[in-house]
């Protein structure tokens, strides 16, 4: 038989993650081919189920890479609102040094260095 021509798909599958300190979403959607980062977020009214995060200052990524909101979107990408820092941690290791102390690994750990 003669091969079928294979149509391009009209939606493909994303998803949109946010998060506040205390709570996250993930939201799976499918979003018209050509569907811009800006766009997705509207589509997924994060305001909905996470009314206190203002979106209009926070930056967006797919998987980690930071994109403009013009960016178009590909099948099984993870667009995430990404919130500005509230403490730079320049400053705090500037403040911490100055204090004696270092940053530790985990649980936000600060240690103080050893007296010899």
């Amino acid at each position: 038989g003669r091969p079928r021509s294979m149509a391009p798909a009209e939606h493909i599958s994303i998803e949109v993650a946010a998060a506040l300190p205390n709570r996250q979403v993930l939201i799976s959607l499918p979003v018209p081919v050509g569907t811009t980062a800006s766009q997705a977020l509207v589509l997924a009214d994060l305001e909905s189920s996470l009314p206190e995060l203002d979106i209009s200052v926070c930056a967006l990524a797919i998987w980690g890479e930071v994109v403009d909101d013009d960016y178009v979107l590909c099948v099984d990408d993870r667009l995430e609102v990404l919130r500005p820092l509230v403490i730079d941690p320049r400053n705090t290791r500037r403040q911490l040094a100055s204090e004696g102390q270092f940053m530790g690994t985990g649980n936000n750990a600060v240690v103080s260095k050893p007296r010899s």
